[in-house]
């Protein structure tokens, strides 16, 4: 059952197939078969599905399940850019370019008999050491693995700490309209965006640019501070329920994410003012368009109420998103 906010949500208001009765399909990893590691608009599609519809998917972490233990060395078992194996793309009945795709998050909860998650130290990955992108001649840090039990409320991480079960969805996209991108690099397509606001409870809308859309989710963290600064945040296998519907005709040029408390722009861009940039612009064009705000009123406005969320600087390109209460849309 919905919560009281959705009914006044974008996606209730505009969505194509909000007063339909959703169909629900699984997306197995038996009906899945290959992950993929780009996002483009070239693979093969594992479902196609109605605006309104829900989708239960299970993902696999981000390392495929290869990390198992703590005694596991990840250049002995990871391949970069493998990571991330993304499930879809699923393909929206009706998405054509100018469209907006938006997927709600209603649960997500731990997959298999073992509910773990795995932290880990990669060499030249990362936001305090040097990598491929931010070139030095220091030596990598040390290679290490932490695996950590899980269940739906708890990640038990040490004798010390117990931290609260706050998942999220690190990577959520449709395709780009020609590119075909790695999924570890976030862009105006959505990508591996890694707010961690992007979990259950929240809207995300993605610009459609090819036809069906092409959606793609996969990387699901049990929690992550912000900036996923060492690089991996507590990765797992999970079992995300999403809710997908079609806005037609609504022109956003970036994501952006709705929840019960706010509204936000993201932005990935490499420096990280950049991304910070784009966020808070495309939030700005959201209140104009959509809450009657002067645009120079907003920008203003924000320079007082606005607030930012990291979502990661340690990919090819860093993600913030830009975000204003919705207390301060109302008329």
């Amino acid at each position: 059952m919905y919560i009281e906010w959705i009914k006044n949500s974008v996606m209730m208001q505009r969505g194509v197939g909000a007063d339909r009765d959703p169909v629900t399909h699984h997306l197995t990893e038996e009906i899945q078969k290959k992950f993929h590691y780009t996002i483009g608009p070239y693979s093969d599609p594992v479902m196609t599905i109605k605006p309104g519809d829900r989708v239960i998917v299970d993902t696999r972490d981000a390392f495929e399940g290869a990390i198992k233990s703590e005694t596991d060395k990840p250049s002995e078992l990871l391949t970069l850019p493998y990571l991330n194996p993304q499930n879809g793309p699923i393909m929206i009945e009706g998405a054509e370019k100018g469209d907006v795709v938006a997927v709600y998050i209603e649960k997500m909860v731990p997959r298999g008999d073992d509910p773990h998650g795995i932290c880990c130290l990669i060499p030249q990955f990362g936001a305090l050491t040097g990598t491929e992108y931010t070139a030095t001649l220091n030596d990598s840090l040390p290679e290490m693995v932490k695996r950590v039990r899980l269940d739906g409320e708890h990640i038990y991480w040490s004798k010390r700490h117990t931290l609260p079960y706050r998942p999220h969805i690190g990577t959520l996209s449709v395709s780009p309209e020609i590119d075909s991108i790695n999924a570890l690099t976030p862009d105006n397509h959505g990508g591996n965006m890694d707010v961690p606001d992007i979990g259950p409870g929240s809207i995300t809308y993605l610009p459609v640019r090819s036809p069906g859309a092409r959606l793609f989710i996969g990387d699901a963290h049990a929690c992550q501070g912000d900036g996923e600064v060492c690089g991996t945040a507590v990765e797992y296998a999970s079992t995300t329920t999403i809710k997908v519907d079609l806005i037609k005709n609504w022109k956003i040029d970036w994501p952006r994410m709705e929840n019960a408390h706010a509204i936000m722009g993201i932005g990935s861009a490499r420096p990280l003012e950049d991304a910070g940039r784009i966020a808070y612009r495309e939030l700005i064009r959201w209140m104009v368009s959509d809450f009657g705000f002067d645009q120079w009123d907003a920008y203003m406005l924000l320079s007082q109420c606005g607030k930012v969320r990291l979502g990661n600087f340690v990919d090819p390109k860093y993600t913030m998103g830009a975000m204003i209460s919705k207390d301060y849309l109302q008329e």
